[in-house]
């Protein structure tokens, strides 16, 4: 075919009247006569061409920043979640929880504040979860019940989120997307670029997220591990080559940027198993550890393996991520190693092998209702001999060490000592930290993932690495950054709060009823009720004095008959004079009541009036 896409080919007669043509014009004095209608259309033409041009120019000057909206994860350990924004397109990193410390009693779970988001729905193009970790993908069944986004991620955590939704009877609308280190995934706007990196569970992931205002490396947690258990190490070549390409911002894993030096591998643990496990002799091993840990049950199981013994995992959580990581081919278990809890009395100490939750002392875990004599099939003795294979989350350090001494005092012999190498961590240390910097070569820099000493510290390395102190931003949660070219900034505030899972109610345990339940749990409830007539406010019945948590009624009978006295006269002076004011009653006995429950034991009991209209 001799038609080009653009037009066929000319004569070669036109070829040389056009060769001819040239020549007169660039050699000759005058130039040859052009068609005065011809000269008017080419020239508006060329105008076009050069205004089109610079507006080409003009746009790419005038990039659009880039805003990065913090849910949670700063200032905090636990329930991170992070907004992307570049012109019309959003997307969220993780949408994780937090577990409630002794400040929310009666609270199950601690989500993030899902507002900004469900505003923002039509931008927002997907969630993607960098690991399978709770405080990463435990928000997900919350937040999809509100709003049904995709979500993209690795085999493993896709698994595992699987089991979350299947709780929740949403899995068959969730749109979940298995993706893999090195793919590519198209957002609106953006492109983001998963990269392989190491952690205390496999398939995690670090993001390279790209648009027209520029690239953001945001590292998830992680860690360099050189000998990992899965024989994959973090892919250092890939950040290095997306640093010379050019970053704007890095946002890094800061739990542990207080600790100097190297985190050890994890395969150091299996030896320190190997080690342990001889050292028990013919005592049942019972081996503490996060349900989550995939490699360290792998460790633990070859261990067992090794030495005949059968396995038992006791705890739903890890029976659950065992049984996903087992089925995707994340762990190696030989057939008939893993028994039922169920059997264990068939099996002689010498012969079983206990893997359990509750390493961190967790009071409904299965290792504190062992130490507590609380667990239906397992009892402590002075034959169990106990590896806790976990560093106390800080905060924790009090229950774990409750656990410890209960297990102690059953005989058991409990190893959780730092020096027995039981536990490394799944976070990069300072040198790590530093190395991610030095290969990324960010310009700004937004530490992440920790609370305020982690991000802090973590900023202080960051300047030691070269990085100018105005380029950083250390963020809280509900700050919205800015960053282009020019600058780095905080731009605003979005909603970013705390939303308390009590049972089945979301959201419906405020600061108010969590004030009211500290109160109650410091100095109890003080209940009067009484019955009165509604047109003329006798008192027909009562007043009648119910505490709980307050005293004991029976040693204290004249202090609650003086109570009911006193409440008796409140009632009929302030009824006598005005009967249908009910409201400023019950203010009123409230207010009596509580001063003289303070004079006589100095204590602020819960006052709560109830009056009756007959």
């Amino acid at each position: 075919m001799s038609e080009k896409i653009f037009g066929g080919d000319k004569p070669a007669n036109e070829k040389k009247k056009q060769n001819k043509s040239s020549k007169f014009s660039r050699y000759s004095r005058i130039p040859p006569k052009r068609n005065t209608a011809e000269a008017q259309h080419q020239r508006p033409a060329k105008q076009q061409r050069t205004q089109r041009q610079k507006q080409k120019q003009h746009k790419k000057v005038e990039k659009k920043p880039i805003r990065i909206a913090f849910l949670g994860g700063l200032n905090e350990v636990g329930k991170n979640m992070t907004l992307y924004e570049y012109g019309e397109s959003m997307f969220l990193v993780d949408c994780g929880l937090a577990f409630p410390d002794a400040e929310l009693p009666g609270v199950d779970l601690v989500l993030p504040d899902f507002s900004y988001v469900e505003k923002n729905i039509d931008k927002i193009k997907g969630v993607v979860v960098t690991h399978g970790h709770e405080d990463h993908i435990g928000g997900l069944a919350y937040l999809l019940k509100s709003v049904n986004i995709p979500i993209y991620s690795t085999k493993l955590t896709i698994g595992l989120i699987q089991g979350k939704l299947k709780e929740h009877n949403l899995l068959s609308s969730a749109k979940l997307n298995v993706v893999k280190p090195g793919d590519r995934i198209k957002l609106g706007e953006f492109e983001v670029e998963l990269i392989h990196v190491n952690h205390s569970i496999p398939d995690a992931v670090a993001l390279a997220v790209r648009c027209e205002g520029g690239t953001v490396v945001q590292m998830g947690d992680f860690k360099i591990d050189t000998t990992p258990i899965d024989g994959e190490p973090i892919d250092l070549a890939r950040f290095a080559q997306i640093g010379t390409e050019g970053v704007m911002c890095l946002m890094s894993d800061s739990t542990n940027a207080e600790r100097p030096g190297y985190t050890e591998s994890e395969s150091k643990v299996g030896e320190s198993f190997d080690r342990l496990f001889h050292s028990a002799g013919n005592r049942r091993i019972i081996v503490a550890t996060f349900a989550s840990n995939i490699h360290r049950v792998q460790q633990i199981i070859n261990s067992a393996a090794s030495l005949g013994r059968k396995v038992v995992l006791s705890g739903r959580s890890l029976e659950n991520v065992v049984a996903v990581a087992k089925e995707l081919g994340y762990i190696d278990v030989p057939e008939g190693l893993i028994v039922s809890i169920d059997t264990i009395k068939r099996y002689p100490d010498d012969k079983l092998v206990i893997i359990t939750t509750g390493s961190q002392g967790e009071p409904m875990s299965a290792l504190s209702r062992m130490a507590f004599s609380d667990h239906r099939k397992v009892e402590i003795g002075p034959m169990d001999y106990i590896i806790i294979s976990a560093t106390p989350i800080p905060g924790n350090e009090k229950t774990v060490g409750k656990v410890v001494n209960e297990l102690m005092k059953l005989g058991a012999e409990v190893i959780y000592e730092k020096m027995y190498d039981v536990h490394v961590s799944g976070h990069a240390c300072q040198e790590e930290l530093k190395m991610i910097m030095s290969l990324v070569k960010p310009k700004y820099f937004i530490p992440v993932h920790g609370e305020q000493k982690h991000l802090q510290k973590h900023r202080i390395l960051a300047e030691s690495m070269g990085i100018d102190r105005k380029n950083i931003i250390v963020a809280d949660n509900g700050l919205l950054v800015e960053m282009s070219d020019d600058s780095v900034r905080v731009a605003g505030s979005v909603p970013a709060g705390k939303v308390y899972v009590d049972g089945s109610g979301v959201g419906d345990v405020g600061s108010i009823v969590l004030r009211d339940r500290k109160h109650l749990s410091q100095d109890g409830i003080i209940i009067i009720t009484a019955c009165v007539e509604a047109d003329t406010g006798y008192i027909v019945s009562g007043p009648e004095v119910i505490t709980r948590g307050f005293v004991y009624v029976k040693e204290s009978e004249e202090l609650i008959e003086q109570a009911k006295r006193l409440a008796y006269n409140t009632l009929d002076e302030r009824l006598g004079r005005n009967p249908s004011d009910i409201l400023a009653a019950k203010t009123r006995v409230r207010d009596d009541i509580s001063r003289f429950v303070f004079e006589k034991t100095r204590r602020s009991p819960m006052i709560v009036p109830v009056i009756m209209e007959v």
